[in-house]
């Protein structure tokens, strides 16, 4: 018998796989389910700057988006933003943009706000941003080359060309955080959120 005890199922708007790697890890049982938002659109609309904000209100609307279909169920909907100093970061477009965000974040310590929500008949029951600090260490131009080499087509996947979970790791210096918020989902306060509504097994 799994952990979930929930009458309908558990869902992730997300096709993350380090996110699906996470709840599976938990012992949840749970659907992926794409979330069809314009999140680039939607932060544009919204006006916000801090990434913070951007970050829980991408998993506000991917939450609803999947939610409005699914009624009954709890989804759970999350985002991740890269912050060094004011300037927000995007998923590279190609080898290019990954050197140049690369160039940008050697030496220097960025943040990384992970938040969650879950909807219930398109509703927000529960949400969290947790933040961890990222130092990446000094790089020369051969060696973030050598990475990028190394890496390949995997950089494009996330916000400043880099999966910590893989060779990313080399990169860093000092991290701050839980591996659950570099991953992109704050697993522990979701998990006692489920909790505390008796939707997994205490």
């Amino acid at each position: 018998m799994g952990l979930w005890r929930g009458t309908s199922p558990l869902i992730l708007a997300s096709q993350s796989g380090a996110r699906k790697m996470l709840l599976a890890n938990a012992g949840l049982a749970f659907e992926a389910v794409t979330a069809d938002i314009d999140e680039r659109g939607i932060q544009a609309a919204s006006s916000l700057s801090n990434p913070r904000e951007i970050a829980l209100l991408l998993a506000r609307e991917k939450a609803k988006a999947v939610s409005a279909n699914r009624p009954g169920s709890h989804v759970i909907g999350a985002d991740q933003t890269l912050a060094l100093g004011n300037r927000l970061f995007n998923k590279p477009a190609g080898r290019t943009q990954a050197l140049a965000q690369l160039r940008d974040l050697a030496g220097k310590s960025h943040e990384l706000n992970s938040a969650v929500a879950v909807a219930r008949d398109g509703e927000i029951v529960f949400e969290d941003v947790s933040v961890a600090r990222m130092t990446m260490r000094a790089m020369s131009e051969a060696g973030l080359s050598a990475y990028l080499d190394a890496a390949g087509d995997a950089v494009t996947g996330s916000v400043g060309a880099y999966q910590l979970e893989g060779l990313g790791v080399h990169l860093f210096e000092r991290i701050e955080g839980d591996h659950f918020t570099i991953l992109g989902l704050p697993l522990l306060p979701l998990l006692a959120f489920l909790r505390r509504e008796g939707l997994v097994a205490d």
